[in-house]
């Protein structure tokens, strides 16, 4: 119980220096569960980037052999190959020699395959870490002049005519950078305007930069891995740059959550990869580190928003795994998706267990970006049955998750996904996919407060955001018993009890159509840890379960993540900066056109203007009583909710 509350106060203080951030969740589009069948494999080592130019995926890693099939002969390729995207056949005359391993790819405006990694040599020619290759032929592209003299390239992104790379290098093209450089991407200069240098590295490793990504809009550059300052200046692990003239060092950082220690003996550093919103106002960072949670950022995905300035800067959302790695996350259509060897997701009150909110997901998850919270998406990192004699089950790592034309591309250090065989690499298409459309309460001004009783009546009270008409009654046997209830759509969720669950009582949903209400269904397993009869009155609105409820500290207004899709509940409680209201008093409440309207023990109903995102999101001056206590209405009962005409 002490490492929980201390999760909580953690996160709640977050949240606060952040208020003025709640991102609405918007339409999202999901990739397919099921992985295309038609992608080749790899064995020994694991593929570690992906490229596509006309029709052809290339592949690279430190994989030494491949095949088109399961059932193909296993061909010597090492490190780099490439096949056809449509069928997967692989592309003969490409064969490249290289004397080590390729960590990421990126393709120049002319069509020519970039490629970045471990190697001195590259077709017989001195060509380290860094080369241009000709993609129908492998041969080098002996005018492209970027090579990384001083160290390995780790990581490379294009954008407009430039292409940036880090490493742990300390020269470029004969000319000193430390961990970064923007060339030009037709020619492999070095741009002598990027001077952004990193320094000191961690527990006595030499720095590098591990990963790195820039903004769709071409304007901002944020870079993670292991270094304590960047051009003097004090960043740990993680830091940003404004490219919108010369590149200049941002003022922002979150030297606070990364400077700490998690299994250090383990983890030099814990940034693993990072990738930005659609949009360019956010990013998503993935961690991976061990033990030292909340404290630093360690296994877990953390959004920052772009346009934030400052020091000590908390993430406006964190999903934490308990204690398993994430190696990769990339962000598309409202989703980001992420890898590793973590085992769930919305797990931050257990470690190396599933704690109270976990939602199962072996290896390889999606979240909506406006949340961070699980999505109903799970194809596991998992082979079943369908490996073949030799293949690995699990790894440590999904190095890379990379968008081409057709899906998501994974690249792994096992052989299982989706309960099927897939070599160290493989592709979630997007045909098969869906699109998830966020849904809300009502939100009209003028409908009706339904008020429902222990026997299942239930009064539809008109109103019009100000005043209450007269009220009319039916039973509804479905609604017998409820605690909580509040709308969204075209339908209602409220809690109930039940016998023989964990907490004796369930959340549940019924449709409602504003007559009658249906028959309840549980809402998900995964939330039968959470007590719902505690709830003394709740609403929902983008994202968040807004609520009161009974115990101790309860004089607060109190949020949680709630994800429609797949109906999870966040596993941490959030408190509200609310002034002069006696939340703990409230009985039921409902979210109508911007305020909140709730009852109270002293059988009064009540309204206030609620903003999420003002540093008081409620102020208790301006609440005003809409209806005195009334025997004929029952303002102290939790069970309230509106629903517009």
């Amino acid at each position: 119980m002490v490492a929980t509350a201390v999760v909580l106060t953690l996160i709640i203080d977050a949240t606060a220096a952040g208020a003025a951030v709640v991102p609405t969740p918007a339409p999202a589009t999901l990739v397919s569960t099921n992985p295309a069948d038609h992608t080749p494999h790899a064995r020994n080592g694991e593929a570690r980037a992906f490229a596509e130019i006309g029709g052809v995926i290339f592949v690279g890693g430190t994989f030494t052999e491949i095949r088109p099939t399961s059932s193909a002969t296993w061909q010597a390729r090492p490190y780099l190959f490439g096949y056809q995207r449509s069928t997967g056949a692989l592309v003969a005359g490409f064969q490249p020699d290289l004397d080590g391993a390729v960590n990421t790819l990126e393709v120049t405006p002319a069509g020519e395959l970039i490629v970045g990694g471990v190697f001195r040599n590259v077709n017989g020619e001195a060509r380290r870490n860094l080369v241009a290759l000709d993609p129908t032929t492998g041969a080098t592209v002996s005018s492209w002049e970027g090579r990384s003299d001083g160290g390995v390239v780790r990581d490379m992104e294009v954008s407009g005519d430039w292409l940036y790379i880090g490493g742990a290098f300390n020269w470029v093209n004969g000319t000193q950078h430390a961990g970064l450089a923007r060339l030009d991407v037709d020619t492999g200069a070095i741009d002598p305007t990027f001077a952004v240098d990193i320094a000191v590295g961690r527990h006595d490793v030499p720095p590098y930069v591990w990963t790195l990504d820039v903004a769709p809009d071409g304007d901002t550059l944020v870079f993670g891995g292991n270094f304590r300052e960047v051009d003097g200046l004090t960043r740990e692990q993680i830091a940003m740059v404004d490219l919108t003239g010369t590149p200049t060092l941002v003022d922002w950082d979150s030297n606070h959550r990364f400077a700490p220690n998690c299994s250090w003996r383990t983890f030099t550093h814990y940034v693993q990869d990072i990738s930005f919103g659609d949009d360019s106002s956010y990013f998503v960072v993935g961690t991976n580190g061990g033990s030292g949670w909340p404290t630093a950022y360690c296994d877990a995905l953390a959004r920052y928003e772009t346009a934030t300035r400052g020091s000590d800067l908390d993430a406006t959302w964190l999903n934490f795994t308990g204690n398993d790695t994430i190696t990769s996350v990339v962000v598309r259509d409202g989703i980001a998706y992420t890898g590793g060897h973590f085992r769930w997701l919305n797990n931050p009150n257990r470690s190396d267990n599933a704690g109270d909110g976990a939602v199962d997901r072996l290896g390889i998850g999606a979240v909506t970006v406006a949340t961070g919270m699980p999505v109903n998406w799970n194809p596991r990192r998992s082979g079943g049955s369908a490996l073949p004699a030799g293949a690995s089950s699990w790894g440590s790592a999904v190095p890379v998750l990379w968008f081409g034309s057709d899906g998501l591309y994974f690249g792994h250090n096992s052989d299982g996904m989706g309960n099927e065989y897939h070599g160290r690499l493989g592709m979630f298409p997007d045909a098969g996919g869906r699109t998830i459309v966020p849904r809300n309460p009502p939100t009209g001004s003028t409908g009706y407060l339904y008020l429902a009783a222990a026997n299942g009546d239930l009064a539809k009270v008109p109103f019009d955001g100000a005043t209450l008409g007269t009220a009319t009654v039916t039973n509804q046997p479905n609604l017998t018993n409820a605690g909580a209830v509040w709308r969204v759509h075209d339908r209602i969720y409220w809690a109930r009890p039940v016998a023989g669950t964990e907490t004796g009582s369930r959340l549940d949903i019924s449709m409602f159509n504003g007559s009658s209400v249906g028959g309840p269904w549980e809402s998900s397993g995964y939330n039968s840890w959470f007590d719902a009869l505690s709830l003394n009155a709740a609403f929902y609105l983008d994202g968040r379960l807004y609520y009161t409820r009974s115990g101790s500290g309860n004089n607060q207004l109190f949020y949680r993540y709630f994800e429609l899709d797949g109906n999870y509940l966040g596993a941490t409680e959030f408190t509200v900066p609310t002034d002069g209201v006696t939340w703990s008093s409230v009985r039921g409440m409902a979210w109508v056109a911007g305020s909140i309207v709730f009852g109270s023990s002293d059988g009064r109903l009540r309204a206030v203007p609620f903003d999420p995102t003002a540093d008081v999101a409620v102020a208790g001056a301006s609440v005003t009583v809409l209806a005195e206590p009334d025997p004929a209405l029952d303002w102290t009962n939790r069970s309230m909710f509106f629903a517009a005409e």
